[in-house]
């Protein structure tokens, strides 16, 4: 397997700036992979993105934390991450991913290194095997103040409802589970979203990804216009994040600027801003700090 780059060499300064202490609440770090291999079953073998070029980064776009989740490329390996937690100096945080016969111990080392949820990934081309029933095992057993980030494409909700109505921990959801945006913000995607948001009010999701959601390519106005009344609807429960360095899209690479430039069209307001960038995700990241 040839190591691929899926992330701009040279992205933009954002037109948008980003109020003081805005947090990147998604991206990742792939290695370095001398110091931290990928894992075996990985289905994408990255260049190195590790941590000093995701902090130049965030101090490029403007933006002032990280969530760093960890990236499927290094399998239940949470080293990486955590070695990215331990040098951004407390301005990150992270989401694991575990086996889910991990013991109570090394759950409870995560926590101390950094991590508040664990992530279940529901797409096949990146995972061979997604166990639900060992998943709410896990589930069961998280740190207190922890949540599961889940990964799913949009045409598997409706299947996995019994699943997610089950896990007794807040939900966060990523990339608003790949609606199709081009359906528009009424469409078939959302309307099942909006169904499955009014189920439980603690469930949360990412409104990111135009790069992935939107064929239209950039400027992504079917993005903007499907996901904006969404947010403004789900405003308490709604989290923003660049997805650098952008796994598997080599072939379609954002530049991360014009991603940033996208949070106004879909946060018109100072306040909407405020809560999508800052006060949302403190409340599951650095909740000590409120």
């Amino acid at each position: 397997m040839s190591r691929i780059t899926s992330w701009h060499g040279n992205p933009s300064k954002p037109l948008y700036t980003p109020p003081a202490g805005a947090i990147d609440a998604h991206c990742h770090v792939f290695g370095p992979m001398a110091d931290f291999p990928f894992s075996a079953k990985a289905k994408y073998l990255p260049e190195d993105a590790g941590p000093d070029k995701l902090f130049a980064l965030r101090d490029h776009l403007g933006f002032a934390r990280n969530v760093i989740v960890q990236a499927s490329c290094h399998g239940t390996d949470n080293a990486a991450t955590l070695d990215a937690i331990a040098r951004s100096n407390g301005k990150a945080r992270g989401v694991a991913v575990v086996d889910p016969a991990i013991s109570d111990s090394d759950l409870a080392a995560l926590h101390d290194g950094g991590i508040r949820g664990i992530r279940f990934n529901f797409l096949k081309r990146l995972v061979d095997d997604a166990p639900k029933d060992k998943f709410l095992d896990v589930a069961k057993r998280l740190p207190a103040g922890w949540h599961v980030v889940i990964y799913f494409e949009a045409d598997i909700l409706e299947e996995l409802r019994p699943f997610l109505d089950a896990i007794p921990v807040p939900l966060v959801i990523d990339h608003m589970g790949r609606p199709d945006v081009t359906q528009g913000p009424d469409g078939a995607d959302m309307k099942a979203f909006r169904a499955f948001l009014e189920s439980r009010d603690d469930i949360w999701f990412k409104a990111t990804c135009p790069d992935r959601l939107d064929p239209t390519g950039d400027p992504w106005n079917a993005f903007a216009d499907a996901v904006a009344p969404l947010v403004a609807d789900y405003q308490d429960r709604v989290l923003w994040g660049t997805d650098w360095p952008h796994p598997n899209m080599q072939d379609n690479i954002p530049d991360d600027g014009h991603l940033v430039d996208i949070i106004p069209r879909i946060a018109p307001t100072v306040e909407l801003q405020r809560k999508l960038l800052i006060d949302n995700p403190m409340r599951l990241y650095w909740p000590e700090e409120i």
